[in-house]
Order: C-alpha cells, then sequence, then structure tokens
C-alpha cells in the first residue's frame, strides 16, 4: 500500500512538471493568467515612485476647451496658431524636447496662414516632434509603399521586409514630417485589451517604423530597449500644467510663472479632455490618458528604467519549486491542513518577491507558479482524501467483522498506524466460551434450525464483547474465542474480559427463555466463570474471587489454579 501511494505521488508530481515544462517553454506562458495579480502589485509599486520632474505634460482638459471658447471664441479643433503661439513661448526657455500628441493632419484650407505660422515655428527646431500612426484597420492596399517612404521618416527593413508592401499611414503635415521628428503613436495591446507596453519600432511587414518615444529618445541620445516593445514602468503620475493657462500666462507682458519652468525638460503637448477620447486601458486605471502613456514612455526611455520580464526559466523553476515543496510535506504525513498553511506562507512570499523585484525593473510570473501550486495541493489533497477513504475501508473490513463499531471508528480516525504495523508481542486477556450440549442440539433439530440458533446467541454474544471493548478472534463451531488488549493497548483489559464474561452469562439466561424444552441441553461455558490466577492478579479488587482448585490445561506442564469471580456485593 505504501509503495503504491509513493507511485501515486510520483505519477501526478511527473505530470505536473511536463505541464509546467509545457506552459514556458513551448506555450511561452500564458501571460493572460499572470496580468491580474502583475497589475494588482504595478499599481502598488507605481504609488511610491515619485512622478519624473523632467517630464511635464501641457493639458487641453476640459478647464482649457472651456477657457478657449469663453475667452477666444476657438471651439475645437483649435485653430494651430494656439499651438504656435505656444511652442514659441516653450522654445524660448530650451527644453530639452517638446512632443505634441496632438494630429496635423489634413491641411487647413480656411486658414492656411496658421498653418505656416506652425510650420516655420516648429520645422527649423530640432527639439519638436509630431505622431504619425499606423492605420491598422484600413485596406493597406491603398497605403503608401513603404519601401518609397523618404528616409527622414526613419522607417527601416528588417531581415524579411516585404519589399512590396504597402500601409495605411497618417502623417503629419508634409513640412512637419519631412523634418524626421516623427513616430508612430499606436495603442499596444494585450490580449485582454489592456495597455502594459509601447513599440520601440513598430513591425509592418517586416519594416520596422520607429516610435514616438523611439524618436524623442534617438535624438537625444538615449539607449533603446533591445526588443520591439518594452514593458512601461508606471509612476505615481505625471505633472500637469494646463494649457490654456500656460497660454494665457505667455500672453502677458510679465509672467506670473517661474522663469525657466521648462528648461531642459521634455514637454509633451496632449489631451485629458474626456470628449476628445483620448484614454485606453492600463493597469492604474480602466480610461488612463494617452498623453500620460506617451510620457511615461518616454520617460522610461529618459531614465533607461523600463520593466524587463525575467525568462522563461525563472517562472518554470519558481513553479517547480512550490510542487517539490508541496510533494515532500505530504511525503512526510503532514497532511492536507498544514501543508495548505505552508502553501498559503509560500504564496505570500511569491507575491512578496515579485513584488520587491518590480523594484529592481523584473517582472517575475507569479500567478502561473502560484496556480500551478494551488491545482497541485488540490491534486494531491484529493488524493490523500481517496487514500484514507480506501485506508478506511480497508480497516473496517478488517475489524468490523470483530470489533465494536466505536473501536473500529477510533482505530481508523487516531491509530492509522497501526494498519501499517506488522508482527507484534503484547499481552492479551483471552476468553472462550462453547455449548454445553452442543451436539445433541445439533442431533434433535435441522441443520437450518441448528444455524439459525447460533446466529442469533452469536450476535448477543458478540454484543457484549464489543461494549467491553473485546475484539472477537474467531467462531469455533459452537465455541467464541474473544481476546482483549489488541489491537487497541487496554491497561484494565482483565477487568473488562472477565466483566464480560459475567454479563455473557446472563444473557445466556434471557437467550434460554426463548428456547423452550432446548433450554436443558443449551449451556454455555461461561454459566461457571473460571479465571487464571493471572487475571485474577491483574483485576485487582473488582471482583470478589473464589478459588476452585487446580486443573490440568492442556498446552501447560503444571497445573493451574483457577478462580470464579463474581460481583462485588
Amino acid at each position: 500500500m505504501v509503495k503504491g501511494m509513493l507511485r501515486g505521488r510520483t505519477w501526478l508530481l511527473g505530470l505536473f512538471v511536463v505541464l509546467v515544462v509545457a506552459d514556458f517553454f513551448v506555450f511561452a506562458g500564458f501571460d493572460s493568467l499572470e496580468h491580474p495579480l502583475q497589475d494588482l502589485m504595478v499599481r502598488a509599486h507605481s504609488a511610491g515612485r515619485a512622478s519624473d520632474p523632467d517630464v511635464v505634460v501641457v493639458d487641453v482638459d476640459e478647464a482649457s476647451l472651456v477657457a478657449a471658447q469663453q475667452q477666444l471664441g476657438a471651439g475645437w479643433p483649435w485653430p494651430r496658431s494656439l499651438y504656435a503661439q505656444l511652442l514659441q513661448g516653450l522654445l524660448k526657455q530650451d527644453p530639452k524636447a517638446v512632443v505634441f500628441d496632438i494630429y496635423f493632419v489634413d491641411p487647413d484650407n480656411v486658414r492656411p496662414e496658421n498653418d505656416k505660422y506652425l510650420i516655420d515655428v516648429a520645422a527649423p527646431s530640432d527639439k519638436v516632434f509630431f505622431p504619425s500612426v499606423r492605420l491598422e484597420n484600413a485596406d493597406d492596399s491603398k497605403g503608401a509603399p513603404l519601401k518609397d517612404l523618404p528616409p527622414p521618416f526613419g522607417i527601416e527593413p528588417g531581415p524579411y521586409a516585404d519589399p512590396e508592401a504597402h500601409a495605411a499611414m497618417l502623417f503629419p503635415l508634409p513640412q512637419l514630417a519631412l523634418t524626421g521628428r516623427v513616430g508612430v503613436v499606436n495603442f499596444l495591446q494585450d490580449s485582454d485589451k489592456v495597455g502594459r507596453r509601447y513599440y520601440t519600432f513598430y513591425d509592418a511587414y517586416g519594416w520596422l517604423l520607429p516610435s514616438l518615444p523611439t524618436r524623442v529618445a534617438q535624438a537625444a541620445g538615449y539607449p533603446l530597449p533591445e526588443s520591439d516593445a518594452f514593458v512601461i514602468n508606471w509612476r505615481s503620475g505625471v505633472p500637469h500644467v494646463p494649457f490654456y493657462e500656460l497660454y494665457a500666462d505667455m500672453q502677458k507682458q510679465k509672467s506670473a510663472r517661474p522663469a525657466g519652468e521648462f528648461k531642459d525638460k521634455i514637454v509633451v503637448i496632449g489631451s485629458t479632455a474626456a470628449g476628445l477620447g483620448d484614454s485606453h486601458p492600463s493597469p492604474l486605471a480602466a480610461n488612463y490618458p494617452g498623453v500620460d502613456t506617451l510620457a511615461t514612455a518616454i520617460s522610461n526611455l529618459k531614465n533607461g528604467d523600463w520593466q524587463r520580464r525575467t525568462p522563461p526559466w525563472t517562472g518554470a523553476l519558481l513553479s517547480l519549486a512550490l510542487l517539490l515543496g508541496l510533494a515532500l510535506l505530504f511525503a512526510r504525513g503532514q497532511g492536507p491542513f498544514r501543508t495548505g498553511l505552508a502553501l498559503v506562507a509560500a504564496s505570500l512570499l511569491v507575491c512578496f518577491l515579485g513584488y520587491l523585484l518590480l523594484g529592481s525593473r523584473w517582472l517575475l510570473p507569479v500567478a502561473q507558479p502560484l496556480l500551478f501550486g494551488w491545482l497541485f495541493f488540490f491534486a494531491m489533497a484529493l488524493a490523500e482524501y481517496l487514500r484514507e477513504r480506501r485506508e478506511r475501508q480497508h480497516a473496517i473490513g478488517l475489524f468490523g467483522r470483530f470489533l465494536d463499531p466505536r473501536v473500529v471508528d477510533d482505530l481508523v480516525k487516531h491509530r492509522r498506524d497501526l494498519l501499517s504495523e506488522g508482527a507484534k508481542s503484547r499481552e492479551v486477556t483471552l476468553l472462550f466460551s462453547d455449548i454445553r450440549g452442543f451436539t445433541t442440539l445439533s442431533e434433535s433439530r435441522t441443520p437450518e434450525q441448528v444455524v439459525a440458533i447460533l446466529n442469533r446467541y452469536f450476535s448477543k454474544q458478540v454484543e457484549v464483547v464489543f461494549r467491553h471493548g473485546g475484539t472477537v478472534d474467531k467462531f469455533i463451531g459452537d465455541a467464541i474465542m474473544a481476546f482483549w488488549g489488541a489491537p487497541l493497548e487496554d491497561k484494565d483489559q482483565a477487568r473488562h474480559a472477565v466483566a464480560a464474561a459475567l454479563e455473557m452469562s446472563a444473557v445466556l439466561l434471557e437467550f434460554r427463555k426463548d428456547l423452550g424444552d432446548l433450554a436443558e441441553v443449551f449451556d454455555i461455558g461461561v454459566a461457571r466463570v473460571l479465571v487464571s490466577a493471572a487475571t485474577r492478579e491483574r483485576c485487582g479488587d473488582a471482583f470478589d474471587f473464589t478459588e476452585r482448585g487446580t486443573y490440568k490445561v492442556k498446552g501447560r506442564e503444571q497445573p493451574v489454579v483457577l478462580y470464579e469471580p463474581r460481583e462485588k456485593a
């Protein structure tokens, strides 16, 4: 049974090891399992990361839209002269970069002078950057040939680039796009539609389109991640300055804002106004401003502190460590309750480790190892339950015919070790009883009648044996053999055996009343209870004993002294 149990546990452990290896090395991990728990840890981690003071958002917020309408009569979309004026004021403060998250795609045919104003301010400066968009749901066949895009756009063919590929794209005004300070700002979402990464380069048919943060980083000389996308390392927030508040201040003769407020800073101009719809799901919020995502991505490249995912073997190793630890605890007989408590503690430790590693810019798989650990725990617990059930049924089948059901229940619940014990010497007290005149009885009745009488008789006497904690060893024809002191130890075994014998005599008298003319021939050995000197000694003063002489006993060379017990008066 023990070998079978070990084989079962080994087989179950082997199955889970195969599943872990397949998950992390064949299927490359189920990211969807990781996202909810990792997002929770990312939110907690980001709350402790102060915003980057060198990356500031100039925000076209609700208040700015209202103020521009009331003060200038400018409805949305604003005339591009507003942006040109704001940009002109920002460039005077010598910022490191000004990054627009606002599209200037179609020319203003009504007010072309405004386009020219913006171009005249932005184009000569090497610090101004504009967004482009890859139209992912459009008909690419109608788009521009990628190989024909001007070199300033920064597009590069990868090793598998399709030379005939077309892609639907939106670029800013040609005079702005040809500056080369243009990059894609497409929202990169995971399988659950949440954005956790930002493109380094957008792959379009093997052609690599630089993202807007990449363009800013290239111009500033910041190192880039080696992958096509990087995991954003979120902060508690991004500093915001309302667009119209800053614009209005710039129109004054004397500014009320700090001098050089934006010197050497990266200024991102975008909108958080709900009506403009530039928000997406992120680990921090269901509707997170796209401009803040862009600003955070730029900050990550500026500081070189984007997050990195640990290699697959780390998650696999963590999973295997949990599996082996659980298997060891079950093998040492700790049971589901203690092992479950240990797994709870291990789960908390794994989560804490994952949270600590975020500070070192590592994303450790946490949910997958914990999922494997808990599934393995429940599988092992179920196997343990089925094993205990089999042992219980085995014990009941082994002892149920000979022991009081209450003793069997105690044996199964609290003394499972007895089931696996080998041969063992133990002092016991034996009781033998037989029916006097059984031969005469059997000759005067049919076999069916004899069996019926014996079954009734044995049932009543077995109840007496069980009631006094004895074990029925066997039925030998018309005789009963019982013993006390095994399989459970009984320090009062002699007293219990004698008490059972005396009660068996009383039960016999009641039984004989129902036998009619058979009563004279139906008698048993314990109608005259005789015990050995050893049994008498072990009974102490529980009974009154009368010596009945010495007798030659089969198997003993010396005669033994026998005593007849009686209940104390």
